[in-house]
């Protein structure tokens, strides 16, 4: 006579010693009876699936299971004791299909306040979701997640070359690390490129009025081309309201119609410009040259300086 030790699927505890006889569909009619479930197919202890008597020998220690696919007991026990640990025990993340095992008190210690601390602090509160492993399941990018552990592990903020640190922001923000995402933060804003402040070059303006149809008005209002040599250029209906021209050449320059309300011409040279039509609405020229200026319109239209700064201005 053989005799088999039966456990339900998945555990090794509570175990239930039978004799073998007749055939598979007896044995399961016994193991159904002593383990109080409702046997349907039995594996070996390396998850194989018996499907013929001839095939238990004596001794043999088989998996009871309802339906269900074959669950290592040894696994069943790790996660087991990982759940009646102490605060400090060991566990496993599921982040994305990748897996990160540390401990708990990382993930609660260094941010208290956060979504992860929230989750893991006490046992099962969150009710978090398992894989068949017993990691935990979260649904986020692996690849972001990675440097958001390690500072949790060491409080140093470290991403890899290649990783893409917005990216690493928003995981902070998702599991709300505030003092991360700070950091984070601070960090975007310091590989931010400096803004141009640099004057524009009378090459670069030359290719603006070359790209320019002639029957469209060019707005420069506020742009800086203090500095800038722009003399003898057909400047005619440009818009250079607020726009910063001290030191600024345009001799010669043809300037009719065009607005210069609140630019700043200090210091600039307008000798021999054209200046018909313009509108110069509390421009400041302190310290301009304007000799041999043109104001005259035959048409009547008249420049308009009301408000105009001359301090310092040499007309002639």
């Amino acid at each position: 006579m053989r005799r088999v030790t039966l456990f339900v699927n998945g555990t090794s505890k509570n175990g239930k010693v039978v004799a073998v006889y007749g055939t598979l569909s007896d044995l399961l009619s016994v193991a159904s009876n002593k383990l109080g479930i409702k046997a349907s197919s039995l594996y070996n202890g390396k998850g194989g699936l018996i499907d013929d008597i001839a095939l238990i020998r004596d001794d043999d220690v088989l998996y009871v299971s309802e339906g269900d696919p074959f669950i290592d007991p040894q696994t069943e026990s790790k996660v087991a004791s990982g759940q009646h640990g102490a605060h400090t025990d060991w566990l496993t993340l599921n982040i994305g299909g990748r897996l990160f095992t540390t401990t708990r008190s990382t993930l609660v210690s260094k941010e208290p306040e956060s979504m992860l601390a929230h989750m893991f602090c006490e046992k099962d509160v969150w009710g978090n979701k398992q894989d068949k492993h017993g990691a935990y399941l979260i649904d986020r990018s692996p690849e972001y997640f990675e440097p958001i552990l390690n500072y949790l592990r060491h409080g140093q903020l470290i991403i890899n070359e290649g990783l893409n640190i917005r990216g690493v922001l928003e995981e902070a923000r998702f599991f709300g690390i505030e003092q991360l995402a700070e950091q984070l933060e601070v960090a975007i804003k310091n590989c931010q490129p400096p803004e141009d402040h640099s004057p524009i070059s009378r090459k670069e303006f030359v290719r603006f009025l070359l790209a320019t149809s002639t029957k469209s008005e060019l707005r420069c209002q506020g742009l800086n081309f203090s500095g800038t040599d722009l003399s003898r250029l057909d400047l005619r209906y440009i818009n250079f309201k607020m726009a910063n021209l001290s030191r600024c050449n345009l001799a010669h320059a043809n300037l009719c119609c065009s607005n210069l309300e609140r630019a700043d011409l200090s210091g600039a040279n307008l000798d021999g410009t054209n200046l018909q039509g313009v509108k110069m609405l509390c421009c400041n020229a302190e310290g301009a040259s304007l000799k041999g200026c043109n104001f005259e319109d035959p048409s009547g239209l008249k420049a308009n300086l009301e408000g105009h700064t001359f301090l310092s201005v040499f007309v002639s």
